[in-house]
């Protein structure tokens, strides 16, 4: 069974008043195994932050399903949807989102003291979690005290600290210099070789040089997808770069 499985998804927006419809995701399916890596592309407007919507359970699809770890997640009551989240997913944003009158610790604490969990727990956890991300010298720290990639590594503890099964991580190198850049991206090939999976949406081909997939999005379609194998960083660059260039053209389709 698949960690997660998009079957035929499609989201289409109308006006207020039902005029023109807006066709933002039109019959994309794909499968994540567990462990995976996986980078989405595609220009702006493409429909990648509209389908990493529908997979966070933050909007509903038109048509079509989620499944993750065999739960079909656009069926969820509003009631359960917030917990649901919390249990089974961790959220990486390009801007951190970061509450600045909390410390670092209780920006990373937050979602299991909403999650109810025992302060006990949330220790223990948090001290793995920090020596892990080489913040445990920040924790007393305010998010306007650290630099940008030190709030990114806060933000990455924040979404480790529940155990997510799957990890979405939007644009997450956007916001950082390339030095900080590339910790994150080394911290993300960690993770992910101890057995997190990343669902990761960028622009950068950098980022995405490091995923063991991309997917290719185009006018709400998958357009075309490449596999790494056994391709260094610096070829599969190549091959993302190659193929950004072809579909710019009007060439390359797999689907």
């Amino acid at each position: 069974m698949y960690l997660l499985e998009v079957k035929n998804l499609k989201k289409v927006y109308t006006t207020r008043f039902g005029g023109n419809a807006v066709k933002a995701l039109n019959n994309v399916s794909f499968t994540v195994d567990e462990g995976e890596m996986i980078a989405i592309m595609g220009e702006s407007g493409s429909g990648k932050t509209t389908l990493l919507n529908m997979i966070a359970a933050l909007d509903k699809p038109t048509g079509g399903e989620v499944y993750l770890n065999g739960k079909n997640i656009t069926v969820i009551g509003d009631k359960e949807i917030s917990s649901f989240r919390r249990e089974n997913l961790g959220f990486v944003f390009q801007d951190f989102n970061l509450l600045d009158t909390f410390s670092i610790q209780d920006n990373i604490f937050l979602p299991l003291v909403l999650a109810g969990t025992p302060y006990e727990e949330m220790n223990k956890r948090l001290t793995s979690v920090a020596k892990r991300l080489r913040i445990t010298d920040l924790l007393s720290k305010y998010p306007y005290e650290v630099s940008g990639g030190e709030k990114q590594r806060t933000a990455v503890a924040r979404a480790l600290i529940t155990h997510p099964k799957l990890i979405l991580a939007d644009e997450p190198t956007g916001s950082l210099d390339s030095r900080s850049s590339d910790e994150l991206l080394k911290l993300f090939n960690e993770i992910n070789n101890d057995g997190q999976t990343i669902l990761m949406v960028t622009h950068s081909v950098k980022a995405a040089s490091h995923a063991k997939k991309v997917l290719f999005i185009k006018d709400g379609e998958v357009f075309h997808r490449i596999y790494k194998g056994d391709c260094t960083n610096e070829e599969m660059y190549q091959k993302i770069s190659d193929t950004l260039t072809l579909i710019a053209t009007g060439g390359v389709r797999n689907e």
